[in-house]
């Protein structure tokens, strides 16, 4: 029995970490889209460009690639970027000063082989291991699954610029609504509040028809939709105003206004009205 749990686990996070490579294979495709002039164009997120974006996405791989090589490296790493950050510099321009601030397609090719050896490394590693992060300790799949999220979130930001439709959703973005529903105690945990004993009930559609749920079936707390716009809130992509998500009862409501599947501090989402395709014709 012991076996073949390990065999589940293993077959759990290489198809994890396989998704989270497709996920930058399509973020790829997506940057090899843009010209020369697109990368330093603000986006609608925090009005990063996009050479913020991708430095910062290579940044979260290098420090990740450090924690599952180097642990000892990882913890100087972090306590480097907290003395910087310390000092003034805001999250951006510390990631510029340490990256040395590459841009557009050396920027893209750094970090498409970061992204690589991370997975690598990850792959290299025991399902039951796990790594240190700026916010709690995650288990290997977990760990795939939040750099998943990061490119998939991000990547909404450069679409959004574009005005651009995104391709339809994978069925590999349940990972992203698994996060979403797990991170429902870290939500209010990181903001120093009381977790609700109850968390509500989730039923999402996913992109094929089929249907995903979470927790106890409940008709007075619960989240129902599609299961792409739940992980556009819980990523703080869109707010929930601007989706078509169900929400019912007082702890789904505000759990929703205030939903964090990503490490660091407290954040809060986009207001309404704000996060949405850009008019190209302008």
């Amino acid at each position: 029995m012991g076996s073949d749990k390990h065999g589940e686990d293993l077959k759990a996070v290489s198809e994890q970490i396989a998704d989270l490579c497709a996920e930058a294979e399509e973020f790829d495709r997506l940057l090899a889209t843009l010209g020369d002039g697109d990368w330093g164009r603000a986006t609608r997120f925090k009005g990063w460009t996009v050479n913020d974006i991708v430095q910062h996405l290579h940044m979260g791989d290098c420090m990740g690639f450090a924690s599952a090589s180097d642990p000892a490296g990882f913890q100087a790493l972090l306590a480097d970027i907290q003395t910087l950050r310390a000092s003034g510099l805001t999250r951006v321009e510390e990631t510029r000063e340490r990256l040395g601030n590459p841009t557009g397609a050396r920027l893209r090719k750094l970090w498409r082989e970061r992204l690589t050896a991370l997975a690598e490394a990850l792959a290299a590693k025991g399902p039951g291991e796990r790594l240190k992060w700026s916010g709690p300790d995650m288990g290997v799949r977990m760990f795939s699954t939040a750099r998943q999220m990061e490119i998939w979130a991000h990547g909404q930001a450069i679409y959004d610029m574009l005005g651009r439709e995104r391709p339809a959703a994978s069925p590999r973005i349940r990972n992203i609504a698994e996060l979403g529903v797990r991170t429902f105690a870290w939500t209010y945990r990181n903001r120093g509040l009381a977790v609700p004993p109850i968390p509500p009930y989730i039923r999402l559609g996913g992109p094929s028809g089929e249907t995903w749920d979470w927790n106890t079936p409940s008709t007075d707390n619960a989240v129902t939709g599609d299961a792409f716009q739940f992980c556009q809130v819980a990523a703080q992509v869109r707010n929930v105003a601007d989706t078509g998500l169900s929400v019912v009862g007082e702890v789904a409501r505000y759990w929703l206004s205030i939903a964090q599947c990503f490490a660091g501090p407290p954040e809060r989402p986009p207001p309404a009205g704000t996060r949405k395709k850009m008019d190209t014709r302008l």
